[in-house]
């Protein structure tokens, strides 16, 4: 299936942007009469048929919707930016091809990077939507202080972990994290976490993991992280 993607999409006329267009009529080849399948990023999935086709702007007439109900988990990623943006651009990309629901980037006290342009992040992710046919997109925050999110109300009755380098006096994230439910994991910069985050994290109640006995770069920390997590609720 070759899936398109249009934020806003109308019934029973809607039009795709220039982007899809073009990729649609000059690189796919479709035509009049063709038929394609388009998602709004929000759990509908839309059949529809080629009016117009127009690389600009192609003219498409809806011919049925569905709903697809979201995961019955959900995966929030807090993580530091890489210094390397293609790096991050890479995980982004793979995490969302596993399936996660949200992201922030983390201003910690090690942070190598302060900025990332979450626009084309957000492209990345898009792109990675299509490829992988799915319906839902995954939130993107820019960067965020590391205490403010920790302290944030908005994650009452997540369970909440910060991963970090410390072999003997942690439990692996498989051992504590629970299927079902809804999830904050912190991941920090190649410097790893400060102390004292780690300390102040434990006391607003998130619970320290290891995410194996290897030492993982930040990026590839957060494709474990979001892989494990899927493997417990598969």
């Amino acid at each position: 299936m070759q899936l398109f993607f249009q934020e806003i999409i109308t019934e029973p006329i809607t039009y795709l942007s220039e982007d899809e267009s073009k990729h649609l009529i000059k690189v796919l080849r479709k035509k009049q009469g063709d038929s394609i399948m388009l998602t709004d990023g929000n759990g509908k999935i839309f059949e529809a048929v080629i009016n117009q086709a127009n690389p600009k702007k192609t003219n498409l007439r809806i011919l049925n919707s569905k709903t697809i109900a979201p995961d019955p988990f959900y995966i929030h990623l807090g993580i530091a930016p890489t210094k390397s943006p293609d790096r991050m651009e890479w995980m982004i990309e793979k995490i969302t091809e596993i399936g996660f629901h949200e992201l922030t980037l983390l201003e910690t006290m090690n942070t190598e990077r302060s900025y990332l342009k979450t626009d084309r992040l957000h492209k990345k992710v898009i792109s990675a939507c299509k490829q992988s046919i799915k319906f839902h997109t995954p939130s993107l925050h820019s960067i965020t202080k590391f205490g403010e999110l920790i302290s944030s109300s908005s994650f009452s009755g997540y369970q909440k972990f910060i991963a970090f380098v410390d072999q003997e006096h942690q439990h692996h994230l498989l051992d504590l994290a629970k299927s079902g439910g809804k999830y904050l994991i912190l991941i920090g910069p190649e410097g790893d976490f400060d102390p004292t985050e780690i300390h102040e994290a434990i006391k607003l109640g998130f619970q320290p993991v290891s995410l194996g006995k290897s030492r993982l770069r930040t990026e590839t920390a957060g494709l474990a992280a979001v892989q494990m997590l899927q493997i417990l609720n598969r």
